[in-house]
């Protein structure tokens, strides 16, 4: 469906529901958002009692009055909305309801906490062709949007998002090369290989909760085969071991062990920093490394289902917290590892052919060409993003350049652009937006309370049965930022 379609029903649906003949669906969506939080949670139980409210809603709405002679794209809006709304509501109290959820959660995270520290695109069989690592992050960035959301598809579209950016990078890399076009067996790598290194947080719950209150009967065609081979990523990257990507066993584990002594030693230098200055940094979590079941990769490829997503930890006679603490002394921060690596470098007889890889550090403008633009600005995007994740993540402020003359029409230019490209691209709430002349698809902090204060009287006397304003606001309160390159969305 149309961004602007969905938009403009969701709009007609909230209108709808102003009026005193909604009445009854009022009283049914409050009741059942009362009688659903005040259960224990139960996960089949829950998914089965909101799949069959929106179902029996969704027959309700085609047989009222209000929706008489309306499209099939109107009574959807209106499907979408209902969703959004009633799990914004239950959001709280659905979402990692589950201690073993919670639990999984952490698990994977952690894991691809460390796997993302070794793991290279020729270990998942990435042809070079496809490797892009530059538009990759774009994908990273779409993913790591999950958790911004609460709705099923906003959350949904993420993972589309993200899918659509591989999916098209692929598909402009197989015409400039003359190659067929690319299926699963170079697509899913790709995903696998972004995803590790994005690693959002809760991927587990998140995927759950999609499956579990999407509408099942939008989770069909393209969106079906994109969230399918998400869930096999999933599964690939829980059971992954050295087999699954191509990596002898010690070397394996010494990159394990490597990667978890370099988190360590942040975690190390962040806890110092805190008691140096009472200020809380940040940290990292030292868990163990799950044990792996080890499963080909082609085995997610040839499979439309992922495998059981039970995971067990590796028991050992010492806690790994208690092996942690009596390795951290001997390991470096990462101010240390600097300094070492310039005294290092000052005293290198060969320090030209450290720089080999890095052909412009010693550049002129005269020695540049057209040619070499593109080449500046994927390395320039790549450095600072890597810097930025760094200064973050190292809680200190990153140093601002300042802004050129030329820079400031640049960005100025660049706005313009973005609000003239907002037609081709579809987020997860552009069609809740508040403001039906919005055209930029950001909502402002005060753009609620505006539209409350010009919002007309409709003539009613009658107190609603249901906070309707709440319900636009919370329905419109998640906004986020196009991918370049396209429009994505939801197939319906």
């Amino acid at each position: 469906m149309e961004n602007a379609d969905v938009f403009l029903g969701l709009q007609d649906f909230l209108e709808r529901m102003r009026q005193p003949t909604a009445a009854d669906f009022v009283k049914s969506i409050k009741s059942f958002i009362v009688s659903f939080s005040n259960n224990a949670p139960d996960p089949e139980r829950d998914s089965a009692a909101v799949q069959d409210f929106f179902a029996q809603m969704e027959m309700d709405f085609r047989a009222h009055p209000l929706w008489a002679g309306c499209s099939e794209e109107e009574l959807d809006s209106a499907g979408e909305g209902l969703e959004k709304y009633v799990m914004t509501k239950l959001f709280p109290r659905v979402f990692a309801s589950v201690p073993d959820d919670v639990k999984l959660d952490d698990q994977l995270y952690e894991k691809m906490a460390l796997v993302q520290q070794f793991i290279r695109p020729e270990n998942l069989d990435i042809k070079p062709t496809f490797q892009n690592e530059t538009s990759w992050l774009l994908a990273q960035k779409e993913l790591q949007k999950i958790n911004m959301y609460k709705a099923p598809r906003d959350k949904l579209v993420c993972i589309l998002n993200c899918c659509k950016v591989i999916n098209n990078l692929l598909l402009n890399a197989s015409v400039a090369s003359n190659e067929n076009p690319p299926g699963a067996d170079e697509f899913l790598p790709v995903l696998i290989y972004v995803t590790l290194k994005a690693n959002p947080p809760k991927l587990h719950s998140n995927l759950l909760y999609i499956q579990r209150y999407r509408r099942q009967s939008r989770l069909v065609g393209e969106t079906a085969y994109f969230f399918t081979n998400m869930l096999s990523v999933e599964s690939f990257i829980s059971n992954i071991d050295a087999k699954s990507i191509s990596m002898d066993e010690t070397e394996f584990e010494k990159n394990v062990e490597t990667a978890r002594a370099l988190l360590s030693g942040l975690s190390t230098d962040l806890d110092s920093q805190y008691n140096q200055s009472g200020q809380y940094a940040g940290y990292v979590h030292r868990s163990e490394l799950m044990e792996p079941r080890h499963q080909p990769l082609n085995a997610y490829k040839d499979s439309a289902q992922p495998k059981s997503s039970e995971k067990k930890s590796r028991a050992k006679n010492i806690p790994y917290g208690a092996k942690d603490n009596l390795s951290f002394s001997k390991i470096p921060s990462l101010s240390d590892l600097e300094d070492k690596g310039a005294t290092i470098l000052v005293n290198d007889d060969k320090v030209s052919q450290v720089f080999r890889e890095y052909p412009y550090l010693f550049a002129h403008v005269g020695d540049l060409t057209l040619n070499d633009v593109e080449d500046l600005l994927n390395n320039y995007k790549q450095l600072v993003f890597k810097y930025v994740c760094l200064s973050k993540g190292l809680g200190v402020a990153a140093p601002s350049l300042p802004v050129s003359s030329s820079q400031t029409e640049f960005h100025q230019h660049a706005e313009t652009e973005k609000q003239q490209d907002h037609s081709r691209a579809i987020e997860p709430s552009d069609e809740v937006s508040n403001d039906i002349n919005r055209n930029d698809g950001s909502l402002e902090p005060n753009d609620e309370a505006s539209n409350d204060t010009n919002r007309k009287d409709d003539g009613s006397n009658k107190e609603p049965l249901i906070d309707l304003d709440n319900l636009q606001s919370l329905l419109s309160q998640d906004q986020v930022v196009a991918p370049q390159g396209g429009k994505h969305e939801e197939s319906s």
